[in-house]
């Protein structure tokens, strides 16, 4: 895939087939099936809710562009509920049920790493959303990511607290039953000390608790700087809650498992005034961020884009392009040409797929600031 072959492009190569007479009637042509697994209920539905919402849009418009090599796209969605063993499950249905010819998903690594195996097994391309954690992408050569991995989202907090918010010690809650939370916290760790800084306090806990008196007491005992909690958004609220009560009134930072509008409706003033590392921000003054922004609010009764929204759209771009760059829906030169992707450009920045199948790409930190989450700045990798 050139460097030239981008969202724009693409759209308009769709526009002059349509002058020659070359797009799908209706029903005359196959469609393109593309299957997505994600947590639309349950305790993680808003990131699976919000990564359906750009993935749909994405679709939606290539559709009315006319389709990719003269074929509509067809959207199969699966929800797993937020439960652990049901990503495995979902997967399964789309590609033996379906015949899904590449699959997006999912955000929580944990997911990612249950359903990977699958799509392996069965040579199916899947592009996992928001899972950082490493080892995704090490189950096989037919497994992609759209974001940025762990070791360079925890450089980029160790760097966050120690360069910007000035800290030299730093305390450390995290998630052991994730996967992702478990990475993370390792990154972070090794690039904070690597940095002078001393990790001066480490919790962990459990997802689903709802009690973290004990470990936030015993980190408030540590005198940190600053503390790290590398969970997921429903626990980092209750914790900011009980900590702030509790008298820790330093800088709480995590990862991108913090972006959903529930970590402020959960967490009140409890998070005001603190970070976390994501993907995108809406505030971005790009043409093509505003212009997706826009698309965005339309389309969903003026909801302002999150990251996953932005990565979903992405992956369902850089899916089409690569079909249309294949010349085909087989398996095999999908994945070949998915994998030559180069400097791709998307709203989330441009994305190059590299050797391990991971995604090259730049991270903002937001900050929550009078009950919105706002960008703050941009790192490179």
């Amino acid at each position: 895939m050139t460097p030239a072959l981008d969202r724009r492009q693409f759209v308009a190569g769709l526009l002059a087939a349509s002058a020659t007479g070359t797009l799908f009637g209706a029903g005359a042509a196959e469609p393109i099936k593309l299957g997505h697994y994600g947590s639309l209920t349950g305790k993680d539905a808003a990131f699976g809710v919000a990564t359906r919402k750009g993935v749909m849009l994405a679709v939606e418009e290539i559709n009315a562009a006319g389709g990719v090599l003269g074929r509509p796209l067809a959207y199969l969605v699966e929800d797993i509920q937020s439960k652990q063993g049901e990503s495995a499950t979902a997967v399964k249905k789309l590609v033996s049920r379906d015949k899904v010819v590449a699959v997006l998903g999912a955000n929580a690594s944990a997911n990612s790493l249950e359903a990977a195996p699958v799509c392996q097994n069965a040579k199916i391309p899947m592009m996992a959303i928001s899972s950082t954690n490493p080892r995704v992408t090490e189950v096989g050569d037919y497994i992609f990511r759209i974001c940025f991995i762990d070791p360079f989202q925890g450089a980029v907090l160790a760097k966050f607290a120690h360069t910007t918010l000035k800290a030299k010690r730093i305390a450390l809650l995290t998630a052991v039953n994730s996967p992702y939370s478990v990475g993370l916290s390792a990154v972070l760790r090794q690039d904070f000390t690597a940095r002078g800084g001393e990790v001066v306090a480490e919790q962990k806990y459990t997802e689903g608790e709802k009690d973290f008196r004990a470990q936030v007491t015993a980190l408030r005992a540590a005198k940190p700087d600053v503390v790290a909690v590398t969970g997921f958004y429903t626990e980092v609220a209750l914790i900011c809650r009980q900590a702030r009560a509790l008298g820790i009134n330093v800088p709480f930072i995590g990862g991108d498992g913090w972006e959903a509008p529930q970590l402020v409706e959960l967490g009140g003033e409890a998070v005001e005034n603190t970070y976390y590392s994501t993907y995108f921000s809406a505030e971005n003054d790009a043409p093509e961020v505003r212009a997706f922004v826009q698309k965005f609010r339309t389309r969903w009764n003026n909801e302002v884009p999150e990251g996953v929204s932005a990565l979903g759209y992405d992956a369902v771009y850089l899916i089409a392009a690569a079909i249309r760059q294949a010349g085909t829906t087989d398996s095999a030169p999908l994945r070949a040409a998915i994998a030559a992707t180069k400097n791709f450009p998307g709203v989330t920045g441009q994305t190059t797929i590299d050797a391990k199948r991971n995604s090259a790409k730049a991270a903002v930190m937001l900050a929550v600031k009078n009950g919105r989450s706002r960008f703050f700045e941009a790192v490179a990798p």
